[in-house]
């Protein structure tokens, strides 16, 4: 099973578009994540949302506010502009969670409220 949470700061804002056959929105943008060590730069990665999800992100979700993401991460092979073909990591967006009050309430998948996860065992 793939299941993942990640801690994240929104860089870039939420982007929708859609889909050619059903018109179904999807939104993607770019988030942040820190390194695992002091000395390990930020990673970026692309995020993905499907139908009211995508909706919800463009309306309430803005740059600069930490969340924490539960969804499925997956590696894609692009190409990029001079030819050469790389792998990059996708999030697949599930639910959303604050991280800080002053959010504006966050969108969330699940009827539930938001809250922030519990701390991994040591």
């Amino acid at each position: 099973m793939n299941h993942c949470l990640l801690e994240v700061e929104v860089l870039e804002a939420p982007q929708v578009r859609y889909t050619q056959d059903n018109q179904t929105p999807v939104a993607e943008m770019a988030v942040q994540i820190e390194g695992l060590r002091p000395d390990d730069p930020p990673g970026q990665l692309k995020v993905v949302g499907w139908g009211n999800l995508a909706q919800d992100l463009q309306n309430r979700v803005q740059v600069g506010q930490r969340f924490v993401l539960e969804g499925r991460l997956r590696m894609n092979t692009v190409t990029r502009q001079d030819g050469v073909k790389e792998k990059r990591a996708e999030f697949t967006l599930a639910r959303l969670h604050p991280l800080s009050p002053g959010t504006g309430g966050a969108p969330s998948s699940a009827a539930e409220p938001a809250r922030s996860p519990a701390p991994l065992p040591p």
